[in-house]
């Protein structure tokens, strides 16, 4: 009779209500005895307790789960026919652990089998030995002709006894837990120093794991393959092997990634390999499924080091690859099932293709693997041909708590070949969305890219000697940011101060007298009778200047945020129309009207243009093209402004038909920028201006406008543009339009009337200057009494003017002047069009930017080199101010945004532009900066907020969305009522003596007191997390001020744990 120990612990399926030890030195005439097993009980949790509850009910099984009072919550309780609470009032892991719990809820509940799954139990002799289960033995010496990693042959006892084998033996050693697997209580030693610390910890991971801190010791070899064999054997002396699994990729001695079979492995060394595994199995009667586990080194060399008589967690893959159910075999084994019966014979076993296994965890590889805890927010898994998913807590609104282990879900690739398996894998991973908690994702997809992992062999520091490995892209998860900022306002309010304290003026405006009877006789009347055509004819041959006026439109949305009432724009209409009828027009509609009108001011603008038409049937209307052409013409539009921000002619013709078609003036506009008086800017020349004006001549526009919507023309550049324009353009009228941001703008409008213009842009005095268009007053007092004479009465202008002095009066809050006390000379620098000079400003305060406006401007030069130097026009212009915005938000220089283009977060408006969304810019996009730039399409959030939660313990409120359709939930903190609240300290990381937790878990040793003197890199704390072990180390030299822990204390991420005066 051989003598029998158990292999560093362990146990597969165990038969709870009959006695199965047997021993197997010999075989003679076994009784074959079938006993159905009616009920199973998974003395486990999480994806391996769903695993055997899968295969359970597939075969007619009633299945048990039991329960820590921590996974109320997990799924593995809901798969499972009947589950109950065990290990009430011990700790999370400790209730896996609490044996007579286990056997009590077995026995009670008519239980026939129990399975382990694998760790916690699954290596405890002490949990079959004293209740008669099935246990799985092995012979004391090995079968001749296996080498071995020179080791012990049971757990040590002592840290003595480790010295000595390391006095024989030498280093490098490594600790193994005896009664558990899976990198837990798995430490290398590579010097003397290092023995002691390494021997604690180890021992204490294994006691916390597996219930036992008992360890192996062996032998180290350095950067071998780790080759398995999954091996099956009966009642009966029937043992056959499932061929090897490759598990070299390994990070702190836990496989990351498994393959089946292993990849160019040399023939000769796998049969050899699967030889030895069946002829231990056979030696000792192994019954049920296990692995024998060898190192190979570079030699082609094989070392047995260990059986793990279990289920291992990459038992997936050997599945996928032979298509032989494992726990099914489990469970027909403990039944009394020979192989042969199963239709399992070694002749049969066939490989089919390769499979891969990879783990993904909630872990962090950015902070070398700290798991990471929280809530799921998000889960989207990758699926689809070739993708088996194993996986228990991922799901969304799963919280992942620091007491178990990191693992989220096994994902399993197959494929014909390594390189097959691995793109699907690949592509599985991408389709992944995984958002509350850090995961090893974007790690795991660069092994599945790496080219040694495609092409050649990898050993166990494959890791370690990839550091590209670690270059991660970062996630965008740009829904989730979105959900949490709106939640944070919807919990906390807006975060952004309201800049302007001021209050409407009390005192209504005083409208000027009007006479009595019908308006004169104004350009519409000619409009009406003429048309389109005689219109323009009329205007280019009147003698004398024409205005347009803005008040209506362009100056209070230059000044007041367009939020002027159409009540104030009525009383003062029949005024207008009586005394300004040899206006050109008057700008009364588009841009931001149509919107403000609806959004703040609760008005319907075709009502309002309808008004405005009744009390003004004089004046021609012009208005910024934006759709609505035959709409708009029907309640009274008559010139249509077509124009495109990039002077995109396919965009500006498509424009000009459909107002054409409308019946209206087309007035075409070419938009301004640069200086074409200036001979070093060259990219908007006259020749460019030139050029695009014959095209729009071509295309049938009646009258030809400038638009410099950043009042960029000065004097000079007037001349020279509209002498040019006027000599080859004789009979076509020509209408500049700018704003006033720099102060000159009276001096450009004579320069451009003097060079031949027939109509230039004003705004009553009172709402000109600035942003807004220049002085109607001042145009009107220069020209007096010359050819350019506008023939409009002066001190009517005065009335007009003192009219919205009082009624801008009535919208302080949005005026302009409460942030921007004058114009600035620099827009001839930074380029930005006067609304937008405006809307910046304010925008620069409420984002608490309001000191850095100047950096803004700045940011604009930037951002406008970035992207091309763009023509800057509605929206172009906004696309140029949310770029400058983000840069200065983000710190970002302009270098800095080229290098990190590939990885920054672009505002949508940059993203789209740059994907072609508003038209080609003259001279093309900005390279490389838009091949960097992640150009996605088709990236629409639908949100809609729903309901606010009560107030937790953490002090957070749940808010509830629907994105897309799906329900979304983020927690947010409550900041008004964390401040009546108790939290642990926060460590604060500009502070150098102050230590953080570097992860959530639970303290188990506090290694120094108050008074202490440390040195830099000393143990101060021991920390537990997902049943790993972290020593903190003191940053710093010095002496610790004060201690915040105790053990046992549980922790949160940067958590203060001591600090150290240094």
């Amino acid at each position: 009779m051989l003598g029998y120990t158990v292999v560093r612990g362990g146990l597969g399926l165990l038969a709870v209500r009959r006695v199965c030890l047997v021993s197997r030195s010999a075989y003679s005439a076994p009784r074959r005895e079938h006993r159905p097993i009616k009920k199973v009980m998974v003395a486990n949790r999480g994806e391996i307790a769903i695993r055997v509850f899968r295969a359970c009910t597939e075969l007619g099984i009633r299945t048990v789960a039991v329960y820590s009072e921590q996974d109320t919550g997990q799924m593995h309780r809901q798969k499972a026919d009947e589950a109950y609470l065990i290990g009430k009032g011990l700790a999370p892991v400790a209730a896996y652990l609490a044996i007579p719990d286990i056997i009590k809820v077995a026995k009670d509940n008519k239980v026939d089998a129990i399975h382990p799954g694998y760790g916690f139990l699954s290596e405890r002799s002490d949990f079959a030995r004293p209740r008669n289960v099935i246990l799985h033995i092995l012979p004391s010496s090995l079968p001749v002709g296996v080498p071995v990693v020179p080791g012990t042959n049971a757990p040590i006892a002592s840290l003595r006894e480790a010295q000595v084998f390391a006095q024989t033996y030498g280093f490098p050693i490594i600790f193994k837990a005896a009664y558990g697997g899976g990198g837990r209580g798995m430490r290398v030693v590579r010097e003397i120093e290092e023995l002691e610390e390494n021997y604690q910890r180890a021992y204490s991971e294994a006691l916390a794991a597996f219930g036992n801190g008992a360890l192996f010791i062996e032998k180290f070899i350095e950067k071998p393959r780790h080759i398995e064999v999954q091996i099956l054997g009966d009642k009966y002396g029937n043992v056959i092997h499932l061929y090897e699994r490759d598990c070299s990729i390994q990070r702190r001695h836990q496989k990351v990634v498994e393959i089946a079979p292993a990849f160019e492995l040399n023939p000769q060394l796998r049969a050899r390999l699967h030889a030895d595994a069946v002829n231990l199995a056979k030696m000792v009667g192994y019954e049920n499924a296990g692995t024998v586990e060898f190192l190979v080194d570079k030699h082609d060399n094989h070392y047995f080091i260990e059986v793990n008589s279990r289920l291992q967690v990459e038992h997936t893959v050997t599945e996928e690859i032979t298509d032989v159910d494992l726990v099914r075999a489990q469970l027909r084994v403990c039944e009394g099932r020979s192989l042969p019966e199963m239709g399992l014979k070694q002749e049969k076993i066939r490989v089919n293709g390769c499979a891969i296994q990879c783990r993904v965890t909630t872990e962090d590889p950015a902070r070398g693997f700290q798991p990471d805890t929280g809530r799921i927010e998000v889960f989207r898994s990758g699926e689809g041909m070739g993708i088996r998913l194993d996986s228990a807590s991922a799901f969304q609104g799963a919280v992942i708590s620091p007491h178990y282990d990191s693992l989220l879900v096994k994902v399993i690739a197959s494929g014909k070949d390594l390189r097959t398996a691995a793109s699907k894998m690949s592509r599985a991973l991408a389709e992944f969305r995984v958002r509350g908690v850090k995961t090893n994702i974007p790690f795991l997809q660069n092994v599945f890219s790496n080219h040694q992992f495609l092409h050649s062999t990898v050993d166990t520091q494959f890791i370690d000697e990839n550091p590209d490995l670690f270059n991660l892209k970062p996630t965008q998860n740009r829904a989730q940011k979105l959900l949490h900022y709106l939640g944070h306002v919807m919990v906390n309010g807006p975060t952004t101060p309201i800049p302007v304290k001021a209050k409407p003026s009390s005192i209504d405006p005083v409208v000027p007298a009007v006479s009595m009877g019908d308006p004169p006789i104004g350009f519409r009347d000619v409009l009406l009778r003429d048309g389109p055509e005689g219109f323009a004819k009329a205007v280019r041959a009147h003698k004398g200047l024409l205005l347009m006026d803005t008040t209506f439109r362009d100056a209070h949305q230059s000044l007041l945020a367009t939020r002027v009432r159409t009540h104030d724009l009525k009383v003062i209409s029949p005024f207008v129309s009586h005394n300004f009828s040899n206006l050109y027009s008057l700008e009364n509609w588009g841009g931001a009207t149509f919107d403000v009108a609806m959004r703040f001011l609760s008005e319907c603008p075709w009502k309002r243009l309808q008004e405005l038409r009744a009390l003004i049937p004089n004046v021609p209307f012009q208005m910024l093209l934006r759709g609505f052409c035959e709409v708009a013409k029907e309640n009274g539009m008559d010139i249509f402004r077509v124009f495109d921000s990039l002077n995109y002619l396919p965009n500006m013709i498509l424009g000009m038909e459909a107002a054409g078609a409308a019946g209206g003036v087309v007035e075409a506009a070419i938009s301004y920028t640069g200086d074409v008086a200036d001979p070093m800017r060259q990219k908007y020349s006259l020749d460019y201006y030139l050029k695009l004006a014959d095209e729009l001549i071509k295309a049938g526009t009646h009258i030809l406008c400038i638009k410099d919507m950043a009042g960029l023309l000065k004097p000079e550049g007037s001349k020279l543009l509209i002498t040019a324009l006027r000599d080859r353009f004789p009979d076509v009228p020509i209408h500049v339009h700018t704003h006033d941001t720099a102060g000159a703008g009276v001096a450009a409008m004579l320069a451009c009337a003097e060079a031949g213009t027939d109509v230039v842009d004003v705004a009553v005095d009172s709402m000109a200057g600035m942003t807004s268009q220049p002085s109607m007053g001042a145009i009107v007092a220069c020209s007096k009494g010359t050819k350019l004479d506008t023939g409009i009465a002066l001190e009517k202008v005065f009335d007009y003017s003192e009219y919205w002095e009082v009624a801008r009066g009535l919208y302080a809050p949005f005026d302009c002047t409460a942030t921007m006390k004058s114009g600035n000379a620099d827009v001839y620098e930074n380029e930005i069009p006067g609304g937008q000079y405006t809307n910046l400003h304010f925008q620069a305060h409420s984002m608490g930017l309001g000191n850095k406006f100047k950096e803004v401007k700045k940011a604009y030069v930037e951002a406008n080199k970035l992207l091309g130097d763009l023509i800057k026009v509605t929206p172009s212009s906004k696309i140029v101010g949310d770029l400058a915005q983000f840069m200065v938000q983000n710190d970002l220089s302009r270098a800095e945004v080229e290098e990190r283009a590939d990885e920054l977060s672009f505002p949508l408006s940059v993203v789209e532009f740059l994907q072609g969304a508003i038209g080609i810019p003259h001279g093309g996009f900005p390279e490389p900066f838009r091949s960097k730039v992640e150009l996605e399409r088709g990236k629409i959030l639908h949100i809609k907020a729903l309901a606010l939660g009560d107030l937790n313990k953490a002090g957070q409120r749940e808010v509830f969305f629907e994105l897309n359709g799906q329900l979304r939930s983020v927690l947010v903190k409550d900041t008004v009522a964390m401040k009546e609240m108790k939290f642990h300290p926060k460590a604060q990381k500009s502070i150098k003596g102050q230590v953080g937790a570097p992860m959530p878990g639970k303290v188990l040793e506090v290694k120094v007191e108050v008074g202490a003197k440390v040195e830099k890199g000393q143990p101060l704390c021991v920390l537990s997390s997902m049943k790993m072990e972290t020593v903190v180390n003191s940053p710093v030299s010095g002496t610790v001020k004060a201690v915040h822990v105790t053990p046992d204390s549980s922790l949160e991420g940067d958590d203060l744990i001591l600090e150290i005066e240094e």
